[in-house]
């Protein structure tokens, strides 16, 4: 089983953490919002993973070591891939061609999920769906009486289904899926100006391919700081008797932690309360403060603060009065 994670967009709309860190590779619980989707798959897909390709832009070797150590950590090899022209999904996954053979997962990584089902991969393809109650603003899928696919549908203003694509898919012919995605390209067969895998996916089930649904129990969304912070919450709640979270060798004086937080390695806490649903980085500082339900990266100083709802990155120095921050790395805010 090879996994393929098309990952090389540029985060706008998750401004200005991802000016200096790619949106897959912010933490979420402690961990990168990738390594937690491969994780995930992991689990779901129950057979041994052979390979990883990550699609990436231009994120420096910082950033592709990290990805290496990821696919690692899973037991499967990492390769790292380019995707320097914003071209659309189809052209995405394609940019990775040397790992479309065999049994593939195509995942996209801005969205984590919860699933309690075991991947059937007899079945010519499976796209992971979840029930929302607007699904106009979704790319869905409409169900035939065999329950597989008849047809997938984008955005729809008129009731179709209710079943949303979440944006990961199994394909037990990656061999095939490289043919008719390179199709596309061959053809110039665009939408929207970009080529698309559901193009690609509705003219393999003209030739006879048959898709299914597989339904997750929760789809997290990490596509803006307050998806990113409500995800982090849910993540450390799904995860507090199955991680440790507090690492041993932080320094923790006169605080409170209220469970579930995670404390990396190195914090220091002095006067603070913490929580419910906080993670902190790596030798990061907290003084005097009472801060819950935000994201706080490494190597950073927070003092006599009040904080909630908030993302703030790495090397920040934050002493002035506020109550809510979406704070980029390298920032400094005293009084």
């Amino acid at each position: 089983m090879n996994i393929i994670i098309p990952m090389a967009g540029m985060g706008k709309r998750m401004r200005p953490h991802t000016l200096t860190t790619p949106k897959p590779m912010l933490p979420v619980a402690g961990k990168p919002i990738v390594q937690r989707l491969v994780e995930d798959i992991a689990k779901v897909v129950d057979e041994p993973i052979d390979e990883i390709a990550f699609v990436i832009g231009n994120f420096g070797k910082k950033t592709e070591q990290g990805l290496l150590q990821i696919a690692e950590s899973v037991g499967a090899k990492g390769s790292i891939h380019y995707q320097l022209e914003a071209l659309g999904t189809a052209h995405a996954i394609l940019c990775a061609g040397e790992a479309l053979t065999g049994k593939v997962v195509v995942a996209y990584a801005d969205t984590l999920f919860k699933a309690d089902f075991k991947l059937d991969s007899t079945k010519d393809g499976i796209i992971w769906v979840n029930r929302v109650n607007n699904p106009e603003q979704f790319g869905v899928v409409k169900l035939q009486g065999d329950g597989s696919i008849e047809g997938f549908y984008e955005k729809p203003e008129k009731f179709v289904s209710d079943l949303a694509i979440i944006g990961i898919y199994y394909f037990k012919d990656g061999g095939y899926l490289k043919e008719q995605l390179q199709y596309l390209l061959d053809q110039k067969i665009t939408t929207g100006g970009e080529y698309g895998i559901t193009d690609g996916l509705q003219n393999m089930m003209k030739q006879g391919t048959a898709f299914h649904t597989e339904t997750v129990t929760e789809w997290l969304d990490c596509g803006n700081k307050d998806a990113t912070v409500e995800t982090n919450r849910r993540v450390l709640e799904l995860v507090q008797d199955k991680e440790t979270l507090l690492h041993p060798n932080s320094d923790i004086d006169d605080a409170i932690i209220i469970e579930p937080c995670f404390i990396a390695e190195s914090v220091q806490l002095r006067n603070v309360v913490i929580g419910p649903w906080v993670s902190v980085g790596k030798n990061t500082v907290i003084s005097n403060s009472i801060i819950k339900n935000s994201i706080i990266q490494n190597d950073t100083l927070i003092e006599n603060q009040i904080i909630e709802n908030s993302m703030i990155g790495n090397d920040v120095s934050l002493r002035a009065k506020a109550k809510s921050f979406s704070l980029g790395d390298f920032n400094q805010l005293e009084e």
